[in-house]
């Protein structure tokens, strides 16, 4: 029981502590790329202790939601942290309180509480991001159900760990069409999530942000909570598409070697972020009406895997 319980908090804390490195490892190498200097990979962790230290500005319409709902959503990322597997490769404590479905499920709670709150600003410019990204979730929602309910039926289970054994042990389902196509759409759903290019440009390009609209009220330690649950969304839907459908293989149970996950998922994620990069300085941004384009897209490669993994069957 105290090993599974250390192996529980292992993955929790990885998830929490570890995810800004990953996002300050992409910009410091876009910066490169970009022939600029660029900030210390460690810049969200000193932006995370600067704004939880900063005095927090609540604007007059708002009620309680608008104090509350960081918090919720954080807690509501803390909970996938303990379900889906993003750092072990067996079942921990929560594991059986959700499967793939209420990963999804537990995805979109947190987006609606994080819009929820957002409304009660009553900001104009909060509200046109809570409208943008409620005309796009349609589909991106749509196509991640969709996929993960196409994984349950090639795999005959819901459950993420046992769906990444089955893949660790069929290594030839790896490379089936079907497969593909659903590392595909949910590799599209993960750029979108993370507001990378091409669907979204962060920075002082206000009319093409769509997730990050949504902080604009926000301040001090409220911001400070967002943006840390919005790194540890990046990392727990990158980590999915490498652990379930990438890259499977790497990730051992045995204590103590488990800590030995930790280089792994390093290597893992700096294989992605370097797939990322490509993408992100090679394409143009899309024009926001384009947006729902590509997320048709990917919709269709999730229903289209849908189709094949029952024809296939």
């Amino acid at each position: 029981m105290l090993e599974l319980i250390v192996e529980t908090l292992s993955q929790y804390l990885f998830v929490v502590f570890v995810s800004p490195l990953f996002i300050g490892i992409f910009e410091r190498l876009k910066a490169n790329v970009e022939s600029r200097h660029g900030s210390s990979i460690f810049q969200p962790y000193y932006d995370l202790f600067k704004l939880l230290k900063k005095e927090t500005l609540i604007t007059e319409n708002s009620s309680k939601m608008f104090i509350i709902a960081p918090y919720a959503a954080f807690g509501v990322y803390s909970l996938i942290a303990l379900i889906i597997p993003v750092f072990m490769s067996k079942p921990i404590i929560f594991t059986a309180s959700g499967d793939f479905f209420a990963g999804a499920i537990l995805f979109s709670l947190a987006a609606f509480i994080k819009i929820a709150g957002t409304m009660d600003s009553g900001s104009n410019f909060s509200s046109m991001g809570v409208s943008r990204l409620l005309s796009f979730n349609f589909f991106s929602e749509g196509a991640l159900i969709t996929v993960f309910f196409a994984v349950a039926l090639i795999t005959g289970t819901d459950n993420p760990y046992a769906t990444n054994n089955y893949l660790i042990s069929h290594p030839l389902s790896n490379l089936s069409l079907v497969h593909l196509f659903a590392i595909f759409a949910f590799f599209m759903i993960f750029l979108y999530e993370t507001g990378k290019i091409p669907t979204q440009s962060e920075g002082k390009q206000e009319m093409g942000m769509i997730d990050s609209g949504i902080d604009y009220e926000y301040s001090g330690k409220l911001l400070g909570i967002n943006k840390w649950s919005s790194y540890m969304k990046q990392y727990l839907l990158g980590s999915v598409l490498l652990n379930v459908f990438l890259i499977p293989w790497g990730i051992t149970n045995t204590f103590p070697g488990f800590l030995l996950n930790i280089p792994v998922m390093v290597l893992k994620w700096l294989f992605l972020i370097f797939i990322v990069l490509i993408i992100d300085t090679s394409m143009a941004k899309l024009r926001l009406f384009k947006v729902i384009d590509y997320l048709a897209v990917a919709f269709i490669f999730s229903i289209l895997f849908l189709i094949l993994t029952e024809v296939i069957s």
